[in-house]
């Protein structure tokens, strides 16, 4: 079976979707987006609600560890890092719990906007 990278198929941009991830976190971390968006690395909360939003645009999107680096203004090791460190945590239920909720969300959310995409595409 021939496989397409979910970037060439959606036609939600990945930036769009990055950003979905990055304002989900914002909202339940009580961080401002423009802090996850900055050059610096932050204090830990920043630093953890940026991983999460990084690890959420790679695992419930599937966007390339390039492309959320790229949408981040990091580079793609920085970004398989926050996903390891996220993964790793996931062993907390309750940490389990949230990202299980809000990758799903994300997913469904995604689903719905790409519905409404692609139906105002077609003719």
């Amino acid at each position: 079976m021939n496989m397409l990278n979910r970037e060439t198929v959606d036609p939600v941009s990945p930036a769009a979707l990055v950003r979905l991830a990055e304002v989900a976190v914002a909202a339940i971390s009580h961080v401002p987006c423009a802090s996850l968006r900055g050059p610096q690395r932050g204090r830990r909360p920043i630093a953890r609600a940026r991983q999460t939003a990084m690890y959420l645009a790679h695992v419930a999107f599937g966007l390339t560890l390039t492309r959320v680096g790229i949408c981040f203004g990091r580079d793609r090791t920085t970004v398989r890092h926050a996903c390891a460190l996220i993964e790793d945590r996931r062993d907390d239920p309750a940490l389990e719990l949230g990202l299980s909720a809000l990758e799903a969300g994300l997913v469904a959310l995604t689903g719905r906007l790409n519905a409404a995409v692609g139906s105002e595409v077609r003719p």
